[in-house]
């Protein structure tokens, strides 16, 4: 038999019959079944954003589980040494109409992808799909169709089948995890739509059934407005929405207060779960609901007095106007997984500033060829092969054909190849993370903080690409009795601007507008036209750079608490200039809630007044003394402490806290130093230091050892104190490696033997050269929020002039970091583009006064 043809040619290298069996036999060792908790990745390449609907397929490692494109399967195979895999292959093609095309014909194999991908497309009327899957040996490429259990020997067999019928790697037993993505319903596109004539108010809904107006769903068929089902908890309802379509047989139901421009909650009562109708606004409007005039419920669940908010959602959006696609290299889209725009808008961001397109894209080959065994776990690895994913152009492609460019712009709804999915990306970057990793809508600042925390354990050798946004803040403290002032620097990310809201410019036009929507509120009416407030951005600046008051400050001149005052100032000024509009706070129930101003950002920013000066000619500073300490009982001596047990911290009130979408680590803080209070007395303390940049930090009690990492059960963070077993540091070091590297690797890994070994193999030394103690400086730099590996001289700041251009803005719709949705706009090529989820556009009109996270860049002196 002739051997197969070289691998991408094209040509296939089939196999008699009696072949199969005899061919397999050396590679049986490496064929595993899939067992509980194995991850299969079938439906995206570890390196890339190859999938089985790609030109190459998909290829799954027999025996790892793990998937790999056709330019990635290589190095897979040379690093393991690995055989066998099974390659998967989607095929689309359009449908043939006319006469002549007779009945259309139905997809081929659909068992072999199940659970592959939820995939609206695939119920298109113009497209047929056929699902394709193979065994492949390598390195001749042998292939062998599936399914063939004649021929193939059982324990293949059962292999392939486990592989095949596998759920997604990404599903959660938590329903309300993120990763369960919803299906398009079967009902979606053929629901009749009774015309009698109901419309839906913006307010006052109310069970038809009962007196309940909360949980209150919409039925798609006759307009029904009725009550859900009744929860373990007593909230919910007496289920007449449900008794409803056991009585009527209408399948589709949206829930009030969840419907915004972004889409809404539909359920099916005959597929018994959540969907997704691509067909929702068409839905809506046969009621009268335009999907642009809505916002989602305050709280997300049980606010059923749903006021329109036409401007926001539409200038942001940059709604009604024709804008041109942008396709090509750095105009890549994202896939929007449910909530997770708040993430594509900082990586859009991330990625358009060249030191982080050279960290990770410019190092993408050694990065990828020092991965670990598990590359999907690799944080360099997933960011090298995001920031590829958006640059490249591989997966931001025109149109051929010129009708579907006019499709595009009518907004039509046809299958989408361009772009990309976050969903490795997110499950890795948001592993332990209570709010990331969940399918809540997030505040794209906290998740921009934690990115960097993310960049700063992980970084690739000296070079560090969060360095172009570190800057030092000068903070003056000044006891108001003795006068005395103190200087202390600290490290900061973000500028964070309070909206000056007293210096609106249109204060008469927001009185009147109040007045309105009260009465209109009162008499149950529609809301009248929005009045926004015009705030000028130097009052905002004004605002930031005036003292401020400290909450129960000690005064070491006095040796007691004293009224003080602080300033900040800029100690350096970044490369890059992140500035928050602090547009967040929070309303007497709790909720979080956004000022709705305009500001007028400059695109041109200078900032060089507020250079720090430190200690002035006839300013005394205060004594360098510190506040009495409470030291616990029979505190023994140092060692001794370390191994105590923590202090009792009433876990009911961490957890009120935390499900209010608080930080964990912070809510056990608020608890610990409220003395067990209660929830109530934590919130306060949360609401007065929330704008720390430890805020949420493990909790460290002077006299006790460090709070106990998740999952490791190893005391205190990785510093000094943390000094790894010598067994295993005698062990790396016996494999040829240095002490001071084993040390290192030990130590970034919480002490885990394996995920050590794994990590200096994903970070070699780059020169190859480094003495022991450049090496030891390395190590001193790897956590930069561990002070006790600080470098002596501090952090690395790039300092330089104080003068900006604007070159990025992130905005946010909606009324609270619990909702909504976010898009980007950036700056390329002389020209603004917006980036809302896979939809990247020219931007007509940028609304630069509507930003949330603002983005400037140092214009060179």
């Amino acid at each position: 038999m002739e051997r197969a043809a070289l691998f991408g040619s094209g040509r296939e290298a089939p196999l008699a019959a009696g072949d199969v069996g005899e061919l397999l036999i050396p590679y049986m060792p490496t064929i595993r079944v899939p067992k509980t908790g194995d991850r299969v990745y079938k439906s995206e390449c570890a390196f890339s954003y190859d999938a089985p609907c790609s030109e190459g397929g998909l290829y799954v490692c027999m025996k790892t589980f793990l998937g790999f494109g056709r330019e990635h399967v290589e190095r897979h195979y040379r690093k393991t040494g690995q055989c066998v895999f099974m390659h998967l292959k989607r095929h689309m093609r359009e449908k043939v109409t006319g006469a002549s095309g007779g009945a259309l014909p139905k997809r081929r194999n659909t068992k072999l992808f199940l659970d592959l991908e939820s995939n609206g497309d695939l119920n298109h009327d113009d497209y047929e799909y056929e699902d394709e899957a193979k065994l492949v040996i390598f390195p001749d490429h042998y292939e062998i169709p599936l399914p063939n259990i004649e021929e193939l020997p059982a324990l293949v067999t059962i292999a392939c089948d486990a592989v095949l019928s596998s759920k997604s790697p990404y599903r959660k037993q938590d329903p309300d995890s993120w990763e369960e993505e919803l299906q398009v319903s079967k009902h979606a596109k053929s629901l009749v739509q009774m015309d009698n004539g109901v419309r839906i108010p913006p307010s006052g809904w109310k069970c038809s059934k009962c007196d309940l107006r909360e949980n209150l769903w919409l039925n798609l068929t006759d307009g029904s407005v009725l009550c859900g089902k009744w929860y373990f908890d007593g909230s919910g309802g007496n289920g007449h929405a449900l008794e409803h379509y056991k009585e009527m047989g209408y399948p589709l139901a949206v829930k009030l207060g969840t419907i915004t421009p972004d889409g809404a909650d539909v359920y099916s009562f005959e597929e018994e779960e959540p969907v997704l109708d691509p067909h929702i606004a068409k839905h809506l409007a046969h009621f009268g609901i335009d999907m642009l005039q809505m916002q989602v419920a305050e709280n997300g669940l049980r606010d059923n007095d749903i006021k329109p908010r036409v401007s926001e959602w539409e200038v942001i959006q940059e709604s009604g106007m024709k804008l041109k696609p942008m396709y090509g290299p750095g105009y890549t889209g994202m896939k929007n997984l449910g909530n997770s725009c708040y993430i594509s808008s900082v990586m859009q961001a991330i990625f358009s500033i060249p030191e982080f397109q050279r960290a990770y894209v410019g190092n993408l080959p050694r990065i990828f060829d020092y991965s670990p065994l598990d590359p999907t776990q690799d944080f360099n690895t997933q960011m090298a092969k995001l920031g590829h994913g958006l640059l490249s152009g591989q997966y931001s492609k025109p149109p051929v054909k010129a009708e579907l460019i006019e499709q595009v712009m009518k907004e039509e709804h046809k299958p989408q190849h361009n772009g990309i999915s976050l969903r490795m990306f997110k499950a890795l970057v948001s592993k332990g993370h209570p709010e990331f990793s969940s399918s809540r809508q997030q505040d794209a600042q906290e998740f921009f903080l934690h990115l960097i925390n993310a960049i700063e354990r992980n970084r690739i050798g000296s070079e560090n690409p969060s360095d172009v946004f570190r800057f030092l803040v000068e903070e003056r403290t000044q006891c108001c009795q003795s006068r005395k002032v103190r200087y202390t620097e600290r490290v900061d990310y973000i500028m964070q601007l309070p909206v000056a809201m007293e210096a609106a410019s249109n204060k008469d036009e927001l009185i009147a507008y109040e007045l309105k929507r009260r009465e209109a509120e009162m008499a149950r009416r529609p809301p009248p036209e929005l009045v926004r407030a015009r705030i000028p951005f130097s009052a905002c600046l004004q605002a930031f750079s005036e003292p401020e008051n400290v909450a129960d400050f000690w005064s070491s001149a006095l040796q007691a608490k004293s009224a003080g005052v602080k300033t900040s100032r800029f100690a350096s000024f970044p490369e890059y200039l992140v500035v928050q509009i602090k547009k967040f706070t929070f309303g007497l129930d709790w909720i979080p809630k956004k000022l709705d101003v305009s500001i007028d950002m400059p695109d041109l920013l200078d900032i060089s007044h507020l250079r720090a000066t430190g200690l002035q000619p006839g300013e005394e500073e205060l004594p360098d003394i510190s506040p009495p300490i409470i030291i616990p009982n029979d505190p023994k001596d140092g060692m001794m402490n370390h191994f105590m047990d923590p202090p009792d911290i009433d876990e009911s009130s961490v957890m009120q806290l935390a499900e209010m979408g608080f930080p964990l680590e912070a809510c056990r803080k608020a608890v610990y130093y409220t003395g067990n209070m209660g929830a109530e007395v934590a919130f306060n303390w949360i609401i007065a230091h929330m704008e720390e940049p430890d805020f949420a930090e493990p909790l460290a009690i002077p006299g006790y050892g460090a709070a106990a990492y998740p999952g490791t059960g190893v005391p205190g963070a990785p510093g000094l104190d943390n000094q790894p077993p010598e067994e295993m540091v005698a062990i790396i070091a016996s494999m040829g490696f240095q002490r001071n590297v084993a040390i290192q690797a030990l130590r970034a890994t919480n002490n885990n033997l394996e995920h050590a070994i794994d990590w200096i193999f994903s970070h070699p030394d780059p020169e190859g050269n480094e003495t022991a103690s450049e090496t030891m400086d390395m190590e001193n730099h790897v956590n930069a929020n561990i002070l006790a590996e600080s470098d002596p001289d501090g952090p690395r700041i790039k300092d330089g002039s104080g003068r900006y251009e604007l070159f990025g803005f992130i905005s946010h719709m909606g009324t609270s970091t619990m909702s909504g949705h976010y898009v980007c706009h950036l700056k390329k090529e002389g020209r603004w583009v917006i980036y809302n989820d896979l939809k990247v556009c020219a931007s007509e009109r940028p609304p630069k006064e509507l930003g949330y996270i603002y983005l400037y860049r140092r214009i060179p002196s």
